[in-house]
């Protein structure tokens, strides 16, 4: 039978890790899946009883949990994978903007945007990320390029919030173009409904935007009525360095200042920001994301996020457009800061997995129309099996532990959003990997061609 959505079937004979909050775990455990939602849960005796004559999904003991969510990432970044930046090593995260992802993002064409979407989707249904909150830029293709990304997604099956970044850096011509993006790409999204498309508001960075441009923006989010803003806030000293010198403020202080802030608005690092913004980020109930791996490859420093979490602040976890293995992301997140603070005992397991699969799974239910990243009755039917046999006992209690030092994307076998499967045994069902793979690859070299033309016309 093909499992698309629409179907009822069960998913029976799984090791059954529920999460939400009758969080638990059960063995032998089955789900009715009927349409793009979970209907019942419970025993493999017992759904098998109540319904003999539905289809049969079995998960032969594997674990099966929700999908995980991807808080913060950049599909636009595909292509900057195996580049060599000719020049001596980029010194400081400014200069990466300038020379990498600056050029990268006007190099995108049509094609460009499509595969540099794919293939990370690819890699988000392989290692069981079902819902990823996407942060866009093509500041030479604008118009349009949430629809080919959305396309992208559609086609994949998986589920996505999407945005375009506005900035300044290009002009103001194409600051205007980002920004009627965003608009016309939420009121698509709300005029369709559909239960796989959501979208943000998008700005780049304190950095790089003015007041008035910060001005228009909002006024555009407030016309629409109820629009969050995802943005990078703080990545960098520079970021708050230029913050005081331009402004007179910090950038907390500015955004919220502007009205930036709140619970529809995720802000993607806060690395460099003092007690005061924290208090700021709280009272305002805004997302704040965590992503370790980008944050030490560009030496930027290290978010307080222990602090975050003990304060009771919004914390949820990205990856900045690395790879869409968010258990690699909870193993770094869990090392990074212990050795950050000469302290093994900061930011335990049970924290880590914590901010994945609770704070993650409530920013995707914010956005989405159904409970997201939990295996309970009315959730979306967003769900992995992990083939993980574990050496040891395995227990609602010790399963962060689990988690950390035993599970791994790699070990996802099926993925399945809104009751359709998207990969089972391991084989992809709804793309091409072997042709987007090549394609890709042709796509790549030729944005690598309009890279360097730009990097030399810019000195």
């Amino acid at each position: 039978m093909e499992y698309r959505t629409g179907a009822t079937y069960l998913i029976v004979h799984g090791r059954l890790v529920t999460f939400g909050e009758d969080h638990r775990i059960i063995e032998d455990g089955a789900l009715l899946v009927s349409g793009d939602e979970i209907q019942d849960v419970g025993t493999t005796a017992e759904l098998t009883a109540r319904y003999p004559d539905v289809d049969r999904l079995d998960a032969r003991g594997q674990l099966v949990m929700p999908g995980l969510v991807v808080a913060h990432t950049h599909f636009y970044g595909t292509f900057a994978r195996g580049m060599a930046i000719p020049g001596p090593p980029m010194k400081h995260f400014l200069e990466i903007l300038a020379r990498l992802w600056w050029q990268l993002d006007r190099a995108l064409d049509e094609e460009a945007i499509r595969y540099s979407a794919l293939v990370p989707i690819v890699d988000a249904i392989r290692h069981g990320a079902t819902t990823l909150f996407d942060h866009h830029a093509s500041n030479r293709c604008v118009d349009g390029s949430l629809d080919i990304i959305a396309e992208a997604v559609l086609t994949a099956g998986v589920r996505a919030c999407l945005c375009y970044e506005v900035s300044d850096r290009d002009g103001p011509e194409v600051a205007a173009a980002g920004i009627r993006e965003n608009v016309r790409f939420i009121k698509r999204v709300r005029q369709e409904a559909h239960p796989r498309l959501a979208a943000t508001f998008g700005l780049h960075a304190a950095m790089t935007l003015s007041d008035a441009t910060l001005e228009r923006c909002l006024g555009e989010a407030e016309s629409l009525g109820n629009v969050g803003f995802h943005i990078h806030v703080a990545e960098g000293p520079f970021d708050q360095d230029h913050s005081l010198v331009e402004h007179g403020m910090r950038v907390i202080d500015r955004l919220h200042a502007r009205g930036i802030l709140g619970p529809d608005t995720i802000v993607a690092h806060a690395i460099d920001i003092d007690a005061w913004e924290m208090a700021v980020l709280r009272e305002t109930g805004t997302w704040v994301s965590h992503q370790p791996r980008s944050n030490m490859n560009n030496g930027v420093g290290v978010a307080d996020v222990p602090t975050m979490l003990r304060g009771g602040m919004k914390v949820v976890l990205g990856n900045d457009g690395f790879s869409n293995n968010m258990f690699t992301e909870m193993h770094v997140a869990y090392l990074l800061h212990k050795v950050h603070r000469l302290d093994p005992r900061v930011l335990p397991a049970d924290e880590v997995t914590r901010v994945q699969f609770v704070h993650n799974a409530r920013l995707a239910t914010h956005f989405f129309p159904k409970p997201v990243g939990e295996l309970v009755p009315g959730a979306f039917a967003d769900i992995i099996f992990v083939d993980y046999v574990p050496p040891t006992p395995l227990t609602v209690e010790n399963l962060p532990w689990h988690v950390i030092f035993g599970i791994d994307g790699t070990q996802v076998t099926t993925t399945i959003v809104g009751g359709r499967v998207l990969m089972r045994d391991r084989e992809l069902l709804t793309l091409d990997e072997e042709a987007i793979m090549a394609r890709a690859r042709e796509v790549a070299q030729a944005t690598w061609q309009r890279f360097w033309d730009l990097s030399r016309a810019s000195g």
